[in-house]
């Protein structure tokens, strides 16, 4: 199984690329419904000043992996991440499965063997617009830069990064989501879906949806 860790980029800010890495690979990718091999292409390179940026494809879904600038307010109102203060944690690389606190309330993500296995039906939102109002851009749990027209979601207690099968239940819509960051906080909902990922899932008009999500070995 590829290691998706190293598409964090932990560490990597202040170094600039001069030219692009371009590498080929193939991704297989087996869980419930999924079963499929996707050719993938995987880019490297600069996007500014202790920016970098990797990029892979699996089957229609692109995903850019782009490390967001330390400066940058995060997402979420994080008061620790493994103990220290979040941008010294995603500055360290200790985000995957550590113990997190946000808004006084202490959150254990599971292990990555029992995310193998996970899989829940309940309510999903979504969110992101907001943060296109805001000044400068904003950096996900795990120290990319989120953007809400992207492929990816955020969930409570999955390892970062990992990637899940979500399917909508009202109208059988699936795709595959890179979960790069932590939520949602308020109500019963299992997961936060991008912006764009809820149009393409059918249900950004409704704002929620009673979905399926599993997690997929890649």
């Amino acid at each position: 199984m590829i290691n998706f860790k190293t598409l964090v980029l932990y560490g990597f800010f202040g170094i600039v690329l001069t030219s692009c890495a371009i590498l080929n690979t193939t991704y297989n990718i087996t869980k419930g419904a999924v079963n499929a091999t996707y050719d993938a292409a995987k880019v490297v390179t600069a996007v500014g000043i202790g920016t970098l940026k990797r990029s892979y494809k699996i089957g229609t879904f692109t995903f850019d992996v782009i490390s967001a600038p330390l400066e940058w307010p995060m997402t979420s109102d994080f008061e620790s991440i493994d103990g220290l203060s979040p941008k010294e944690a995603v500055r360290q690389g200790r985000v995957k499965n550590s113990p997190y606190v946000v808004k006084g309330k202490h959150y254990l993500p599971m292990s990555v063997a029992k995310a193998a296995t996970y899989q829940e039906v309940g309510t999903a939102s979504w969110y992101g617009n907001e943060t296109l109002r805001q000044k400068d851009g904003h950096m996900t749990a795990n120290g990319e830069a989120f953007d809400p027209g992207k492929p990816t979601a955020a969930h409570k207690l999955l390892p970062l990064p990992i990637h899940v099968k979500v399917t909508n239940l009202a109208n059988n819509r699936s795709m595959i989501l890179r979960v790069n960051d932590r939520g949602p906080f308020s109500g019963n909902r299992i997961i936060d879906l991008s912006a764009g990922a809820a149009k393409k899932l059918g249900f950004y008009n409704q704002g929620t949806a009673r979905v399926k999500v599993e997690t997929v070995e890649i």
